[in-house]
């Protein structure tokens, strides 16, 4: 049985990787999915591929938005309910780390504002706006993305780190305070995950193998996070929230 059958979700940063994958997977299990990116051309191309691999009633669109923007968010959602008629699902994936960043005393201060306006405020922003109507549709899930950055030590990301654990506590705190309105609020935790613009990075670098090793069952696919995400969307999570869920290939554990 298909698990979001009725459900609309409305996933940030769909154009590629995680976001993608996910948009993907969720139409197939049968919801009605608002790809929302800022980069047009990824996300409508990310949209028609999962519009390609709905069932059980699923669909997809594109809808372009810049999650730093209040009125670009405020017009994604007035557009997925004018399309769709409600909103059930929010999948704050939007966001990304930088070469540019590094430790406290050498990262540029532009870079941290960069990390924690993109991040941790386009996950605040995004919610402000969609958890009224996910309220007023009866209640729902917002699934937010944190990382292992948040869990364990990761020398040379302190803009991220900062961006990333703001965000489980925010998760959190959104748990508990939304938990009247029957809205489930979690984080997933990914560890390196090999969406395109990754895999390029990680091109002959000698740190790969290396990398490969600490992941007890390999690197992660983009796949895997957008399974905990289905269900995380699913009523299956019904009693999951202000959890901190990590995907990691047992990084965390060593």
């Amino acid at each position: 049985m298909a698990r979001l059958v009725g459900k609309v979700a409305l996933i940030t940063g769909g154009g590629g990787g995680i976001g993608k994958a996910t948009a993907e997977r969720f139409a197939e299990e049968g919801a009605k999915v608002v790809v929302a990116d800022i980069n047009e051309a990824l996300g409508a191309v990310a949209a028609t591929a999962a519009k390609a691999k709905a069932m059980n009633g699923g669909d997809a669109m594109f809808v372009r938005c810049d999650v730093t923007d209040k009125a670009s968010v405020a017009a994604a959602v007035a557009k997925t309910l004018r399309q769709y008629g409600s909103l059930n699902v929010l999948h704050n994936n939007a966001g990304g780390a930088s070469p540019a960043d590094g430790r406290v005393t050498e990262a540029p201060e532009e870079e941290f504002w960069r990390a924690i306006k993109l991040d941790l405020f386009g996950t605040f922003l995004c919610s402000k706006v969609a958890i009224p109507e996910i309220a007023k549709a009866g209640g729902g899930s917002v699934i937010n993305m944190s990382s292992i950055v948040a869990i364990m030590a990761m020398p040379g990301r302190d803009c991220y780190t900062a961006a990333k654990g703001g965000i489980s506590a925010l998760t959190r705190s959104m748990a508990v305070e939304y938990a009247p309105d029957r809205i489930r609020v979690n984080a997933i935790a990914p560890s390196v995950t090999l969406s395109d613009r990754v895999k390029k990075q990680l091109e002959g670098n000698s740190a790969t193998e290396e990398l490969g090793r600490q992941h007890l069952l390999g690197l992660i696919e983009p796949i895997y996070i957008a399974d905990l995400a289905v269900y995380l969307a699913s009523d299956e999570s019904g009693r999951t929230t202000g959890q901190i869920l990590p995907v990691d290939s047992g990084v965390t554990i060593r």
